[in-house]
């Protein structure tokens, strides 16, 4: 639980931040008169939204189960994740869509007004972007994509104006929005991979069925396994079941194997399991 709560505090951080620093943007950029920044700062309000509802689903994970989901609720930050995901990958083509036209007609820049912007920019999003990747959730994992989205992007406004400040060379942003773009894109399609698995149910990372599998028949008393499934819950905890065919033909011997079968998967991070036995004569 306290990781959960961790979690929650560290998803609170970021849409706060968010949220105030687009505030900010949009009053700034009105200011200095910088579609870029007005741009940019109606992003990181959409980017708000979605770390909004992120952190309500998180918090909501942290439910235990009752008769409507007897698992617990831990699924529901996986669907903050898919959210997140989502509104990365349909930032991304916008800011393609926006930039490649600039290739064609740069536009100029208030350039002290970037760099000003740029510095609170890499502060505030690299501190909540810090916060996010030592998480463990794949909620977190999501969203730190997007505190470094907008990092990289303000650490490029960053470059873009120092360099208008000695020369005219406005078709640096869109180039460095475009490359931003592209390797936000490409770590977006890998978490929502990630993500996606775990919602279907595949193997988690790391864990090889096989191995497992030869390892509980080396178990004393167990003749064979069957229907070895595992499963991850959240990306974080994993659920295990398998059918046993085994020696022996009373409670003592059931639970001494299934307490071997528990310390045989002790790494594995499972927090639920079911373990069928079936009484066999060799």
């Amino acid at each position: 639980m306290a990781k959960a709560h961790k979690s929650t505090k560290n998803i609170k951080l970021a849409f706060m931040i968010n949220l105030l620093f687009s505030i900010g943007e949009l009053i700034g950029g009105f200011l200095i008169n910088s579609v870029a920044i007005m741009s940019d700062a109606i992003h990181d309000l959409g980017d708000a939204i979605a770390l909004g509802i992120s952190w309500f689903l998180q918090n909501f994970s942290n439910k235990e189960g009752d008769e409507k989901f007897s698992f617990g609720y831990k699924r529901f930050s996986l669907l903050g994740a898919l959210i997140n995901a989502a509104v990365l990958i349909a930032g991304s083509i916008y800011i393609f869509t926006q930039a490649i036209p600039l290739l064609f007609n740069p536009e100029h820049s208030n350039a002290q007004g970037m760099i000003w912007f740029a510095i609170v920019g890499v502060l505030l999003n690299g501190y909540a972007a810090f916060k996010l990747h030592k998480g463990k959730s794949v909620n977190e994992g999501v969203l730190s994509w997007h505190m470094l989205e907008d990092v990289l992007g303000w650490v490029a406004v960053l470059i873009v104006g120092i360099v208008l400040l000695f020369k005219d060379i406005h078709i640096l942003d869109p180039i460095l929005s475009l490359a931003i773009a592209l390797f936000i894109l490409v770590n977006v399609v890998r978490n929502l991979t990630k993500t996606m698995k775990i919602l279907l149910e595949g193997v988690p990372e790391g864990i090889d069925i096989e191995e497992i599998q030869a390892k509980i028949e080396k178990i004393p008393g167990v003749l064979s396994v069957g229907d070895l499934n595992i499963w991850s819950i959240d990306g974080e905890e994993n659920a295990l079941n398998l059918h046993l065919s085994v020696e022996g033909d009373n409670l003592a011997d059931s639970a001494a194997i299934k307490e071997k079968v528990r310390k045989a998967t002790s790494d594995l991070r499972i927090v639920h399991s079911a373990i069928e036995l079936e009484w066999k004569d060799r």
